[in-house]
C-alpha cells in the first residue's frame, strides 16, 4: 500500500555488508558504514533516499502505482549519473520483496531486494542475484539500518 515505506522516513545509521564480488562464487565480504536520509513524497506515496558510501552516493526514488498496486523502486549512483532498471514488488506480512531484471558484468540477472526486520528504529535490506532463472540465489548485499 502508499504508505508501507512509511517506517524508512527520516536518518539512518546503516552496516553495509557487499561480497567483494558478484557471481564467481566469492565467500569474501567487505564491510563498511554509510548514512541514509530519506524523504517522503507524495504524502507518503513516494519518497527519496540519498545513501552516502564512503566517496560516492546512491539515490533511490520509490513510487506507488495505484493502478498496479505495486511500488517501483528506481536507484543511481553518484558515480553513474544513470537509472538503474526499476525494481518492483509489494509488502506481505511485513516484508517488501521486490524483483527486477538488470545484468552484473555484462551476465543478465534476476535481481531481488528483501526489506525485512522492520521496527521503529531498525530494517534490513538484503540484494541477491539469480542466474538460473530463480531457482538459486547469491545474497551479495546486506544492508543492517538503525536509526540516527
Amino acid at each position: 500500500m502508499e504508505h508501507d515505506f512509511d517506517f524508512l522516513h527520516g536518518s539512518w545509521n546503516v552496516h553495509n555488508r557487499r561480497l567483494r564480488d558478484r557471481l564467481t562464487g566469492c565467500t569474501s565480504w567487505e564491510e563498511f558504514p554509510s548514512t541514509a536520509l530519506i524523504t517522503p513524497l507524495f504524502g507518503g506515496a513516494a519518497n527519496v533516499d540519498e545513501i552516502t558510501f564512503r566517496s560516492v552516493s546512491g539515490l533511490t526514488l520509490r513510487l506507488w502505482d495505484p493502478a498496479a498496486q505495486h511500488w517501483s523502486l528506481h536507484w543511481t549512483t553518484s558515480d553513474t549519473g544513470r537509472l538503474f532498471p526499476a525494481i518492483t514488488g509489494t509488502f506481505t506480512d511485513g516484508v517488501g520483496t521486490f524483483y527486477g531484471n538488470d545484468t552484473e558484468g555484462g551476465t543478465p540477472v534476476r535481481v531481488r531486494f528483501i526489506w525485512s526486520g522492520i521496527t521503529a528504529d531498525t530494517a534490513r535490506w538484503d540484494q541477491a542475484f539469480s542466474t538460473d532463472g530463480e531457482e538459486t540465489w547469491e545474497t551479495n548485499w546486506v544492508m543492517e539500518l538503525t536509526r540516527a
